[in-house]
């Protein structure tokens, strides 16, 4: 270990230290895409949120069970402050609404979320995952709101890869994932005692330059 960064360290450490303390972002306006809007949570939410964390189906390949109303009213809560990026490990819990006017109250509910996280901000490493109520599976929601959230991850805050850890048993999510243009970069047997169980860790990633070269070939319909 020691002859391996005698070797590295020279030629690796400046362009680290050149990394170091740039991810700085604040998030204030909702991103509105053609059929959806990803904002900030709220207390209001609440039912919104139980009504599919809760369920079965949904946790299935999740690191927690289904929870409660009582165990996701303080999450909620603290989902809408965290706002700033700039550390490692502070992230965003992003509402997924639809744009349409409501079939009944007085607003569109909440059918899902986006999570992106600062891995690392002095390697620009970030991490995405997702959930979505299943009556709203099969309509490309969750396809459009990753996609605004990698955008937001590359074009505005600056990272330069992001990450996708899964379940290898989850094939929606794998699905999505390769239809960002998120490659499979490694699939770790057995490196976590989930559920009273072994668990598989897929991971999927994607890098800047490749997310730009996929919203090309993507406008060009070659994807």
């Amino acid at each position: 270990m020691q002859r391996w960064l005698a070797l590295c360290t020279p030629v690796c450490f400046p362009e680290r230290m050149n990394l170091l303390n740039t991810v700085t972002y604040e998030f204030a306006d909702p991103i509105v895409t053609e059929r959806l809007t990803l904002r900030l949570m709220t207390p209001d939410d609440l039912d919104d949120v139980a009504a599919y964390r809760g369920r079965d189906d949904v946790c299935q390949y999740l690191l927690h069970g289904p929870r409660s109303r009582e165990d996701i009213a303080p999450r909620t809560a603290e989902w809408s402050v965290a706002t700033r990026m700039s550390q490692d490990d502070e992230y965003l819990l992003l509402a997924i609404q639809l744009n349409e006017p409501p079939a009944e109250g007085p607003r569109q509910p909440v059918i899902g979320h986006m999570y992106l996280k600062v891995a690392s901000c002095a390697n620009l490493q970030g991490e995405i995952s997702w959930a979505l109520h299943p009556n709203f599976f099969g309509n490309g929601y969750a396809t459009e709101a990753s996609h605004a959230v990698l955008d937001l991850a590359f074009e505005t805050i600056g990272l330069h890869r992001v990450r996708a850890e899964l379940d290898p048993r989850n094939m929606p999510s794998i699905a999505l994932c390769l239809r960002l243009g998120m490659g499979h970069e490694a699939t770790f047997r057995q490196d976590l005692w989930l559920k009273e169980e072994w668990a598989d860790t897929g991971v999927y990633a994607i890098l800047v330059e490749e997310w730009a070269a996929w919203k090309t070939a993507a406008r060009s319909g070659t994807v």
